[in-house]
C-alpha cells in the first residue's frame, strides 16, 4: 500500500480528463504533505488510469491527466 493510495483514489473517482490540485488539497486528501519522494511515487497512478502530468513548484500544483485506454 502507498502512502498516496487516498490521492489515487480520489483522482481515479474524479472521473475527469483532466485537472490539477494544490499542494495543500493533496495534503488534506492524502493525509500527508507532498514531498520529493512524490516523483518516485507519481508512476503508481497508471495503475488508476491517470497520468501526474506538469508539477508546477511556483503556483505549488500537480495536474492529472487521465490515460487513452
Amino acid at each position: 500500500m502507498s502512502k498516496y493510495n487516498d490521492l489515487w483514489e480520489y483522482v481515479r473517482k474524479s472521473e475527469k480528463e483532466s485537472f490539477q490540485l494544490t499542494f495543500g488539497e493533496i495534503q488534506k486528501i492524502a493525509g500527508i504533505p507532498i514531498d520529493h519522494s512524490f516523483l518516485k511515487y507519481k508512476k503508481e497512478l497508471m495503475e488508476y488510469g491517470y497520468q501526474v502530468g506538469k508539477i508546477s513548484m511556483k503556483e505549488q500544483t500537480v495536474a492529472f491527466q487521465r490515460i487513452e485506454t
